[in-house]
């Protein structure tokens, strides 16, 4: 996982309906308002590839905890303290990036896996970046990537969809829907386009942060890892915080060469490798 140390993260907030409301933040978004009812709410950092000076990070009222590399691909670390932990399964995407005169100018996806933006649900936080970055084995990526031929209708990703799971006293329990990623409210690209105008417009403002100035500080990373957003829980992943001893289970998988029950007897098995598949599998410490 430590290839990505160089890759700046940034997040989704709101890309799948309902979500948000199961998460218990639309009241954090409420004064957030979008030209489409159906757009994302916003995008927000978990990851500065380049730590920011003091001067820096006060000035941009960045978090010091954002500069800790929070990737596992094995283990999701809880939080210190009394707080509520849910996995929020998605789609993670490897982009790269390109600059005209200083400004982002295009993002190119190149690579999709499954991903976990495992995030701490409490009331009132500051920021939304503040419940998804508390230091290492905080956020789930894994390590078998599928290469995207071209991001748009189409391409490879229109075959696939995402599930995922939590295993507790060994047994297998749904915790997000199984859902096609067309299923997004913005993909493909309709999602490039508004991630390039959200990147370089998106301002401090609610529980959004200006996403441009951590762009410069960080010395104009060429690539990132980008999580679109969060699927609908089952009610009971809704309801399931995480706890140790857990273990989490994204999957992407292709519909044209594996069926969801399928999936679960090879989770039940532990059987997780498996061409045109992506799965990402955290034990929770």
């Amino acid at each position: 996982m430590a290839k990505y140390k160089k890759f700046l993260g940034l997040g989704i907030a709101g890309n799948f309906a309902l979500h948000l409301a199961q998460a218990g933040e639309l009241e954090e978004f409420k004064n957030i308002i979008t030209a489409d009812e159906a757009a994302p709410k916003g995008m927000f950092p978990f990851y500065l590839p380049k730590p920011l000076n003091p001067t820096e990070a006060a000035n941009l009222l960045a978090k010091e905890i954002l500069s800790i590399y929070p990737l596992s691909s094995d283990i999701i670390r809880l939080p210190k303290g009394d707080v509520n932990v849910q996995a929020e399964p998605e789609v993670g995407l490897i982009c790269d990036f390109e600059y005209t005169a200083g400004k982002l100018s295009n993002i190119t996806p190149t690579y999709f896996g499954a991903y976990n933006d495992c995030s701490i649900r409490i009331a009132g936080a500051e920021k939304i970046s503040d419940k998804k970055n508390w230091g290492e084995d905080s956020k789930g990526f894994s390590t078998t990537l599928i290469k995207i031929d071209k991001f748009e209708d189409g391409g490879i990703m229109d075959n696939y969809s995402i599930c995922s799971f939590l295993r507790r006293n060994d047994t297998i329990h749904a915790y997000g829907e199984d859902v096609e990623l067309n299923g997004y409210s913005y993909f493909y690209e309709k999602l490039t386009d508004w991630m390039l105008n959200q990147i370089t417009t998106q301002e401090d403002f609610g529980p959004l942060e200006a996403l441009e100035e951590y762009i410069v500080a960080c010395e104009y990373p060429k690539e990132a890892i980008i999580s679109v957003g969060a699927t609908r829980y089952t009610k009971y992943g809704e309801h399931t915080f995480l706890q140790k001893g857990d273990e989490v289970l994204v999957v992407l998988y292709d519909r044209n060469y594996h069926t969801l029950s399928e999936i679960v007897e090879n989770l039940k098995q532990h059987h997780y490798n498996h061409d045109n598949m992506s799965v990402l599998a955290q034990k929770v410490i």
